[in-house]
């Protein structure tokens, strides 16, 4: 590229692929995604993550590297010192990188300084988010069939506008900056923000945003858990959610839309900041998230940490470059995987990273060159017996803990939490599991991943030819060879 762009990174946590009105989401309000796949951006459609939760899949799309290429498994195994990130690529060409957000990426008992100019905090104090100082009241009685199901509902705002949390916080501050932008270099704004996380919470006018009537249905609990992940059946018996009626899931779902429609909001201030600053069209803007939630899909909240139902795995991937760069605005129905990001963003600032990368540059997609990318994309998890280290111990063993039901279960030794890999084409879904049943599902004619195909005769050559392509991609990713060579003598 001749020229350097602005880059914005705006990350959500925890926001499903289908939660998007231009794809079809008939109670979505995403009025400023929409307008940017429409008029000067492409939203894919088929987007996945290498990893269904947080720490993982932030250490994948911040190096290009799958999890396996380094052990990003868990939740408290950061990206080390040694280990290339995005952010300090382009801070070390030039870029002043402002970081307004969640860590879940490196290690937080040393300085961020390699990898930012500034680790944005803001002078008030925000509120607890979800009200979660007021947990209490909210999740009823230990026992109760409210305790684990992470619903809040409507936010109370005392009388402010909003709902003044680490979120609003970090988006005002990133508008600051965009108004009193420095002039030295170009800006690079990563703004992870929490929301829509659950636990399911938001203020009006959000929260009565969305229409009821117009929430998707969920997918079904399944009758049988068989052919299933054990990891979900344990969960679905200890969240204890069974006797919640359609209603009630509606309520839940809709306020998690709601959520989606706040951070829409705050995204769309961000770019009004940047078009008034007249810096829109020279800034390359990527928005997406690190993986899906349940919402109530079979019957459960949250997320899973070695499942990859497509809930969990499809996230939104949004990408506007600069003027300069061609672009066919539209919804593109390639499988594309967050790898894919930072060898987008390499490319659009012409920086060269210095280092082996899996991902590919999505720039060819966003030109309309072509709607072809990937031919199956991947999503890894889990641990091995033995890995005691890997149980996320460091997540707590408290009862009453608001994820207890899915932590428990991965501090014991039984299958629940055996390490798994997904391998994923338009059509199919294969995934490889150490301890338990195998998984194949037909995509074209059971898009839920109700019915395990593994053992079906009439899918045993769809079956050996994605065995033969995950071994493939093993093959291709295994490890990473540094750049530049030592002295043998």
């Amino acid at each position: 590229m001749s020229k350097r762009p602005h880059i914005v990174i705006f990350n959500p946590d925890q926001w499903r692929g289908e939660a998007l009105a231009h794809l079809g989401n008939p109670c979505a309000v995403t009025p400023n995604l929409d307008r940017m796949a429409g008029s000067d951006g492409v939203s894919f459609r088929h987007a996945f993550t290498q990893n269904p939760v947080c720490t993982p899949s932030r250490c994948s799309f911040m190096t290009g590297w799958y999890p396996h290429v380094r052990g990003h498994r868990t939740m408290h195994h950061m990206l080390r010192r040694d280990e290339p990130v995005l952010l300090k690529v382009l801070k070390d060409a030039g870029y002043f990188v402002w970081w307004g957000g969640k860590n879940d990426l490196t290690q937080a008992q040393f300085s961020q300084d390699p990898y930012c100019d500034v680790k944005y905090a803001p002078e008030r104090r925000p509120k607890p988010m979800w009200a979660m100082d007021r947990a209490d009241q909210w999740r009823g009685p230990k026992g109760g069939d409210s305790f684990y199901s992470f619903y809040v509902g409507k936010l109370d705002t005392g009388g402010e506008d909003i709902y003044y949390d680490g979120d609003w916080a970090m988006v005002q501050g990133a508008v600051d900056l965009v108004k009193n932008a420095p002039e030295d270099g170009p800006l690079c704004i990563y703004l992870p923000l929490t929301y829509p996380h659950p636990p399911y919470a938001v203020e009006e006018p959000w929260y009565s945003m969305i229409d009821r009537r117009k929430v998707p249905p969920r997918i079904p609990t399944p009758r049988s858990w068989a052919g299933k992940p054990s990891l979900l059946k344990g969960i679905h018996e200890n969240q204890g959610l069974h006797g919640w009626t359609e209603e009630r899931w509606t309520e839940l779902r809709a306020t998690y839309y709601g959520m989606c429609a706040r951070v829409d909001h705050q995204f769309g201030l961000v770019m009004d900041a940047l078009r008034e600053a007249g810096i829109y069209d020279d800034t390359a803007v990527f928005f997406f998230s690190d993986h899906g939630d349940f919402t109530g899909d079979y019957g459960l909240v949250e997320k899973a940490q070695n499942t990859f139902e497509d809930v969990l795995t499809r996230v939104p991937f949004v990408i506007k470059p600069p003027a300069w760069v061609e672009v066919r605005p539209r919804v593109s129905d390639a499988l594309v995987e967050l790898v894919d990001f930072p060898a987008t963003a390499f490319e659009l600032a012409g920086v060269e990273p210095g280092y082996t990368q899996f991902g590919r540059s999505l720039v060819p997609l966003l030109r309309g060159e072509t709607d072809e990318h990937r031919d199956a994309v991947f999503c890894e998890g889990g641990r091995l017996h033995g890995e005691t280290h890997c149980m996320e111990r460091e997540s707590g063993s408290d009862p009453d803990g608001l994820y207890w039901p899915r932590i428990c279960l991965q501090h014991q030794e039984g299958p629940e939490h055996t390490k798994a890999v997904m391998c994923r084409t338009h059509d199919f879904k294969y995934v490889r599991r150490l301890y338990e049943t195998d998984e194949l599902y037909d995509l074209r004619h059971d898009p839920m991943e109700m019915t395990n195909r593994i053992d079906d005769p009439d899918y045993a050559d769809v079956l050996l030819q994605l065995k033969e392509r995950l071994l493939t991609f093993y093959l291709e990713t295994a490890d990473v060879v540094p750049h530049d060579a030592d002295k043998r003598w």
